[in-house]
């Protein structure tokens, strides 16, 4: 079983808490992703970030001095966003962090995909950014299959991800694949709503579920005891699992 989840925008530097245990298996290519964004001018760089001048001003100095083999942070310390804080891994036992290390998988425009404790530096750069690397035209063509090629052999793959990450495992799974779903929502006029927030907070709470129980199998997932959601079983179907909001 592996867990994919997407990354975060908000990074931050942590070498204290845990050590770095790995480096990415795609840092060839991160590499080149670098070396392609360097060769941007700052207007370019602007409007590839969709960003205001005071984030590019802080983001373009970043990208001019970010080093890939020192001053590393563990990925799962790294990225700080809402989904990261509610998995709260800092909080974890020993086992529960041996586990994500184990089962979880990050998606990343920069690097790929990552396991917990690999060690990244905080970058500024989407899946969906539109930067072209001959003959790609896009980082989805860019990192074809790989993504996928690294979780084929670790099925089921169970879906927290956004689906702009997500859609580098989907878009090339083959009818015996096993890919579960799982969706937070709400009900509005009888139709299942997400909220985003809400749905980050809610994927970052079923990955430290999953880790302090030690989830090996599909089923158990439907146990999750969040305080603001129930597993649907009539909403859910197979490869779908959804939690309505209480």
């Amino acid at each position: 079983m592996k867990v994919i989840i997407s990354p975060a925008k908000k990074m931050v530097v942590n070498q204290d808490d845990f050590d770095v245990q790995g480096m990415p298996v795609y840092l060839k290519q991160t590499t080149e992703i670098l070396d392609a964004l360097r060769q941007l001018s700052y207007d370019q760089l602007k409007k590839l970030w969709h960003a205001s001048d005071k984030l590019t001003q802080a983001s373009y100095q970043q990208l001019q001095t970010i080093d890939l083999h020192h001053r590393l942070t563990p990925a799962i310390l790294s990225f700080s966003g809402i989904q990261y804080q509610y998995m709260a891994p800092d909080l974890l036992s020993a086992a529960a962090l041996t586990y994500l290390q184990e089962h979880l998988r990050i998606l990343s425009g920069f690097y790929g995909i990552l396991k917990p404790f690999d060690g990244v530096a905080p970058y500024r750069f989407d899946m969906d950014s539109k930067l072209t690397i001959s003959p790609a035209k896009n980082m989805y063509q860019y990192w074809g299959d790989r993504i996928y090629q690294s979780l084929a052999d670790d099925q089921p793959i169970i879906n927290l991800a956004s689906q702009e990450y997500a859609k580098t495992v989907t878009q090339f799974l083959k009818p015996t694949d096993r890919f579960i779903n799982i969706t937070f929502g709400h009900l509005v006029d009888g139709n299942i709503k997400t909220r985003a927030t809400f749905a980050k907070m809610a994927r970052g709470e079923m990955v430290r579920f999953m880790a302090e129980h030690q989830v090996e199998q599909i089923s158990d997932l439907k146990d999750f005891d969040s305080p603001n959601y129930r597993f649907s079983e009539t909403d859910s179907t197979a490869d779908n699992l959804v939690f309505l909001r209480k």
